[in-house]
């Protein structure tokens, strides 16, 4: 038996046919894993203890009813639990990256999945360009002459916040577009972190790979699809998920970054491929995984579980 607290959004308001975060707590309790379920504003460091106001939870696939909490109880997350799953949605701010360093407090007497210090390491979109070959050409900057002359050169492009998540704030401009510089001045008013522009992907239209890796291993793929005329095909934001094979390239793809992932702690983690190119590695809390049961039987959720319980000794 392995305790497990996860850190997430209110288990409340999920949509249990399509949460991977529930999904993954169901598997582990249907493993005889009791589980609790805390939001990262209840962490309080004390004296080198760190501490939050958890929940105890039972779950179950009832729509309208899939979950009681019990009592509010306080956990010491070095001593009360085995296992940590840090699967908050973004943004990926300060508030975030605080929770990453709450957490390396007790990892890896208590494991985290995944490894919080890593995540705080890999930015989704950042950590994709240390890998050499598999991005379409890509600038990541603040400043407006290098924006510009990168759309100049390109023509075709797409403009998205560093940071955001879920297809927020993603906009294709074509070549000539005059509305860069208004784009970057919004940006700018709401936020001091740089932008990213790519070239365009047509093969966009044809859809975007989520891939899903477990320990630095490919298990299987869906395909969002956007809707007609769009660029966007992020689940949350129109897109519509189908079945989809494996790739020569994304598996060549996943052999390249897999070792770097495992090496990191990096359990659980979804890559976003268009075409021939790799756009995001995702370690926040990446999705997916119900819509790869649904279409293949792969079940990623049973995966990563198998590798927690290796990788931890139960308590008695």
């Amino acid at each position: 038996m392995l305790k497990v607290a996860i850190q997430m959004d209110p288990i409340e308001a999920v949509n249990i046919a399509s949460d991977t975060t529930f999904f993954l707590a169901m598997e582990a309790q249907q493993r005889g894993h009791p589980l609790w379920v805390y939001d990262f504003r209840t962490l309080a460091l004390e004296d080198g203890n760190l501490f939050c106001r958890a929940r105890p939870a039972l779950i179950r696939q009832v729509f309208g009813d899939h979950v009681t909490l019990g009592d509010e109880v306080k956990l010491d997350l070095g001593k009360d639990v085995d296992v940590i799953l840090m699967r908050q949605d973004p943004p990926f701010d300060m508030a975030y990256v605080t929770a990453t360093y709450l957490l390396e407090t007790v990892h890896p007497r208590t494991l985290v999945v995944n490894d919080p210090a890593e995540v705080r390491s890999a930015p989704e979109k950042l950590f994709a360009t240390r890998f050499e070959g598999v991005q379409p050409p890509t600038l990541i900057s603040s400043d407006p002459v290098a924006l510009t002359e990168f759309h100049e050169k390109h023509g075709d492009v797409v403009l998205k916040p560093l940071h955001g998540a879920a297809g927020s704030g993603v906009v294709r401009l074509k070549a000539g577009d005059p509305n860069l510089d208004a784009l970057i001045e919004i940006h700018a008013t709401g936020s001091r972190d740089p932008l990213v522009i790519q070239k365009f992907i047509p093969a966009v239209s044809k859809g975007d790979k989520r891939i899903i890796l477990v320990d630095g291993e490919p298990v299987g793929a869906i395909n969002r699809v956007p809707p007609e005329g769009q660029v966007r095909s992020n689940l949350r934001v129109g897109g519509t998920a189908a079945p989809v094979e494996l790739t020569e390239r994304d598996l060549e793809i996943c052999a390249l970054i897999g070792p770097e992932l495992k090496a990191r702690g990096l359990l659980f983690v979804g890559i976003d491929v268009i075409g021939d190119y790799l756009t995001e590695i995702n370690v926040t809390s990446p999705t997916g995984a119900v819509q790869l049961k649904e279409f293949t039987g792969i079940d990623a959720a049973a995966v990563l579980w198998d590798v927690i319980e290796a990788k931890h000794v139960p308590s008695a």
